[in-house]
Order: structure tokens, then sequence, then C-alpha cells
């Protein structure tokens, strides 16, 4: 059986690569603690024995796992959950209120997943989705705190990518592990600047005032690291949060300048797809200079899509708040 890549990050914290999609783009997260271990984020079914591999490798094996801890249940942070937990007899998952009946039965969950992946590409990616005994469900509580051995884990409650996210905070190494409230930052993108950050406001509950809100009581914390799941881990967060703030803004910019087209019609999402692209491609050519635009436009494409279908679905319930225009 393969082995996934794993990075020693120190202090008991492993970074996974799943290699979903492509090597660098999607991580899982293990807290190893005496003999127990905490994983967040599963990425796909498809890669779970591979992880499983990595709890052998460090010790302890899937006996070991005492919890399965996914920030959100967007299939790249979840979809591996029920098989996961299907092969870690000992483990609980925790997850939000919102997320953990999405878990518990995950047939919504998988079609509405195809629906934004297609059929195709979702079994190719993520596999089929095990449901998880309820059980050995927690549905945590914001601030709810959980032991691994004494080491505390913090969930909070981080709506803005989704309502239904939450980042975890481990008060032994001051480290957050934020799924997707602190953006995207591929390793590719780099340079003398430092990481580039940028939003990702895939379907189906993108809230950018609940979002800025989340950052700044994650900052509240002065974490000294942050681990995303898109992808590894940044020091000082505090010092980048702006950037991501920004990127954040300019696509309500984008959305909001597209709402003023009126209503919606079938070039939406060109037209929204195009300005996305625009921006994620020019913020990233502006951070890395010399850096090749077609490699640069392959290693953003997929979030090029999401997040331009993510900004429709927002304008849609701006439109369903604001009810039919007068007559």
């Amino acid at each position: 059986m393969s082995i996934l890549h794993y990075q020693d990050l120190g202090n008991g914290i492993y970074c996974v690569d799943t290699s979903l999609y492509r090597p660098g783009h999607t991580a899982v997260y293990l807290i190893k603690a005496e003999q127990q271990i905490a994983i967040i984020d599963t990425g796909a079914a498809n890669n779970v024995p591979g992880l499983l591999e990595v709890t052998r490798e460090i010790g302890g094996g899937p006996e070991a796992v005492r919890y399965v801890m996914p920030t959100h249940v967007h299939l790249d942070h979840a979809g591996g959950a029920g098989t996961l937990m299907a092969s870690c007899p000992n483990a609980t998952l925790v997850v939000h209120q919102r997320g953990a009946q999405h878990l518990i039965d995950p047939d919504k969950l998988q079609a509405g997943a195809t629906a934004v992946y297609g059929e195709a590409p979702f079994l190719r990616d993520f596999g089929k989705l095990e449901p998880v005994p309820a059980e050995r469900v927690v549905a945590a509580a914001d601030a709810q705190v959980f032991s691994l051995e004494g080491r505390e884990i913090l969930f909070l409650d981080t709506p803005g990518h989704a309502n239904h996210h939450g980042c975890l905070y481990d008060r032994a190494t001051g480290t957050l592990f934020t799924g997707d409230t602190f953006g995207l930052s591929y390793r590719e993108f780099d340079s003398r600047q430092g990481p580039l950050l940028l939003a990702t406001t895939t379907p189906v509950a993108f809230d950018p005032e609940a979002w800025e809100t989340s950052l700044d009581r994650l900052l509240a914390l002065n974490p000294k690291a942050a681990c995303l799941t898109h992808f590894g881990r940044l020091e000082d967060p505090a010092s980048v949060v702006d950037q991501l703030r920004t990127n954040l803004h300019a696509h309500v910019r984008v959305a909001l300048a597209e709402e003023q087209e009126g209503e919606p019609g079938e070039g939406r999402m060109v037209r929204l797809e195009a300005a996305v692209e625009d921006l994620l491609l020019g913020r990233a050519l502006e951070h890395c200079p010399g850096q090749d635009p077609e490699r640069a436009l392959d290693l953003l494409r997929m979030d090029i899509g999401l997040n331009a279908q993510g900004l429709a679905v927002w304008l849609q319930r701006r439109a369903k708040a604001r009810g039919p225009a007068p007559q």
C-alpha cells in the first residue's frame, strides 16, 4: 500500500499531502500527543488508505486515532470521513453542528457535490461517501475544548467560507488549523514577497461579512502559525491577513459589478469566470514576477470556476432577500 508524502512540522504536528488533483493542493494534518492522534480534515475517501499508513508510520496506527475533525463538509475536507471512521475503531468524529447530519447521512452531500463537479470527476477524485454512525459523532459547539491526552484543541465557529465551518486551535503550540477560513496559499506562488493568499468563495454559503468577523476572531488568539488545507503552514498569520482581506474585498466587488448588470442570464457565469480569472491570475502574476502565465492559470483554473460559482450563488441569495422588484 502506498504511503502519502508527509512532513513533520514539529511538536507532534504532521502535514500530509493527499495529492488530490495534484501534489501541494490539499493537506490533512495530524496531531500526535503521547499515544493518541487527532486528524484534522480528511481529504477524499480515495486517499484514506495512504493516510492510514501515515498513522502507522508516525506510531500508533488507526487504533490510536482519537478524533477525526473535518473543518467543514466540503469533500476535499471531509469526503473521507466515513471511510476513515470505519477504519479507526476508537475515533470520534467532531464536526460543526450544521455539518454533522451531512456526514451521518451523506446522500444530499454527494448529490450536491456531483452537481458541482460532474458525476465522472466526482467518482474519480472523491469516491463513494460512507455514512458515519450517529453515535460516533459530536456536533461541536463554539469554543468547545477537546482533550488529546491533556493537549487542548479548541473548536471555533468560523462562518464565511461556509456557514458550517469551524477552525481548530492547538493551545499547546499556538497553531490554528484553518480549513478554508485563511484562504488558499499554494507554495508554487511563494516569492520574495512571501506567501500569496487568495480567497476561496466556493458554493454555496459564501458570506463576506461573517468571514471578516471570523478572521478577527482567529487573530485575537495571537496565533503563531496557521495550517491551511490549501496548502501548508504559514508563520505569523497576522502579518499576511491583510492580503487575504484585500482579495476577499476584490471578489465582492466583482460580484457587485455583475449585480449591476441586472437580471441574471446565461451569460452571467461566463462574465463571472472571466472576471475571477482576471482577479486571481492578475494577483498571482503581480506577486510572482516571472511566473509563466499558462502555468499559473493551470494551477488556478479549478479555483476560478468554483469561486465564480460561489459568487453567482451569493448573488442569487441577495436577489431572493430583496424580493421581487416593484411593478
